[in-house]
């Protein structure tokens, strides 16, 4: 079944069935297997209606309707707007683009220029986003509606724009206070790009993200504000949230949003509006990750919220080379599990156990950029072992999760990660600096530099490799 393409157009997607109803008329063969599988048989008549049902189904919708409300729904909340951002040439718009994290061109140099710049005169979105309790009081006390009014550079509404500022002025925790009790929505949000995953309240206060938590720091009172959203009534299952912080290690997060509902419920409001994960759902994608990056304590903070992991968990942490958390999910309950042939080599080699050295070439060609995740995990005896295996140091791989995709080389995951000792061992082992990754087309310095590892940067540097 093919999935919905992010950011959907239904312009398109009538195209789609427009062109489906065609063919069928034509008697395509391809046209009438596709109609056999979603519909069922093609009568005399096969009026555009029934091309429209079909289409909707091969995208796991039950009609052509709930399809058009699921782009709809999409059309309404996404950021930017199709229909593009005004100019904002005002001082309070120029303010607000300065002051908020948008997950786009996040620079903590932005912030430093919005708190050396805020305006003589707000509107309600840039006192928001300074946290102006006292003005924000005198504006919703002349038109209580301006609490839920979209506006400002980014068409969000006030409280948006509070709980993305990184600015660190003010009261925000007073000023969200007045735009809720004025009748703010706590449940506000926006969907990136037009991706189905909110970007909500919750989503800014928690904060950081793939780009770190330099460039996409938590709210200044991070705790403070998303606990004041959760009492006003954010869905604490917030699935973006939850992604952004896992990056990391600090749970304080995840505690707060047990104690008000994360992992069950019916998913809140964007779940009614979108096809969205479950609560359970999500504490599953968060428990895998944990087991798969060795984030030890999350892991038994996971399973001692009742996230279910009898399926696949043990094995999973095994070919991670995370032995501890392996025991720690066996003695909670899970099963051992037979590893194959290719799973016990990987699983050895991650964890400097003996390997059967028959099963190299299978173990070649199952993962052949097993080095780039050795080095993601710090695995230095894991590299130095591969190589001498026969792995080759400038295969591409990915860093971040255990899958074959060629993405980039061991030495752009040292670099981008600042692993200094890694690099060095790479070099050492042949690793070619020279090599562009599949997916930003940039060498290991690019990432270095990108990334802001200045060690990494002089290392990598052509000049400095061959004194």
């Amino acid at each position: 079944m093919p999935s919905l393409p992010d950011d959907p157009s239904f312009e398109h997607l009538r195209h789609q069935a427009r062109a489906l109803h065609r063919a069928v008329r034509a008697g395509d063969a391809d046209a009438l297997a596709r109609v056999q599988r979603s519909y069922g048989t093609v009568g005399p008549r096969f009026p555009l209606a029934y091309a429209q049902l079909v289409v909707a189904r091969e995208y796991g919708f039950a009609s052509w309707a709930r399809l058009k409300q699921h782009v709809d729904v999409i059309d309404r909340y996404r950021w930017p707007r199709r229909s593009g951002l005004p100019a904002g040439g005002s001082a309070t718009d120029e303010f607000c683009r300065l002051a908020c994290l948008n997950y786009t061109s996040d620079d903590p140099a932005h912030w430093a220029q919005a708190r050396a710049s805020v305006p003589a005169e707000l509107d309600i979105w840039a006192a928001a986003a300074a946290g102006d309790a006292s003005r924000v009081a005198a504006l919703l006390a002349s038109d209580p509606s301006l609490a839920r009014r979209e506006g400002g550079p980014h068409l969000w509404e006030p409280l948006c724009y509070l709980a993305y500022s990184r600015v660190g002025l003010g009261d925000p925790l007073r000023t969200a206070r007045l735009l809720l009790e004025a009748g703010a929505d706590p449940n506000t949000g926006y969907l990136w790009g037009g991706l189905t995953t909110p970007f909500t309240l919750l989503t800014g206060a928690f904060g950081e993200g793939e780009q770190g938590p330099v460039r996409q720091p938590r709210h200044p009172q991070s705790l403070e504000l998303a606990e004041l959203l959760l009492r006003a009534g954010a869905d604490a299952n917030d699935g973006q949230a939850l992604y952004n912080r896992m990056f990391g290690t600090d749970d304080s997060h995840l505690r707060l949003l047990f104690r008000y509902g994360l992992g069950r419920g019916s998913g809140g409001p964007w779940r009614a509006r979108l096809s969205l994960p479950s609560p359970t759902e999500l504490l599953r994608s968060q428990l895998r990750w944990a087991v798969t990056h060795d984030q030890r304590a999350r892991v038994e903070l996971l399973v001692s919220a009742g996230v279910d992991f009898s399926d696949g968990f043990v094995e999973l942490a095994l070919l991670n080379g995370n032995t501890e958390i392996a025991s720690f999910l066996e003695s909670s309950g899970a099963a051992a599990p037979v590893l194959d042939p290719v799973s016990s080599f990987v699983a050895a080699v991650l964890t400097g156990d003996e390997v059967d050295a028959a099963v190299v070439p299978e173990a070649l060609a199952a993962r052949p950029g097993l080095v780039v995740w050795a080095a993601a995990n710090n695995r230095f005896d894991a590299v130095r072992r591969l190589v001498s295996l026969g792995f080759s140091v400038n295969a591409l791989g990915r860093g971040d999760m255990p899958v074959e995709q060629p993405w980039q080389t061991a030495l752009h995951q040292a670099a981008g990660d600042g692993n200094l000792p890694m690099a060095r061992l790479l070099l050492s082992l042949g690793a070619d600096p020279s090599i562009r990754d599949a997916r930003f087309d940039a060498t290991p310095l690019d990432w270095a530099e990108h990334e802001g590892h200045p060690e990494l940067v002089d290392l990598l540097t052509p000049d400095s490799q061959s004194t």
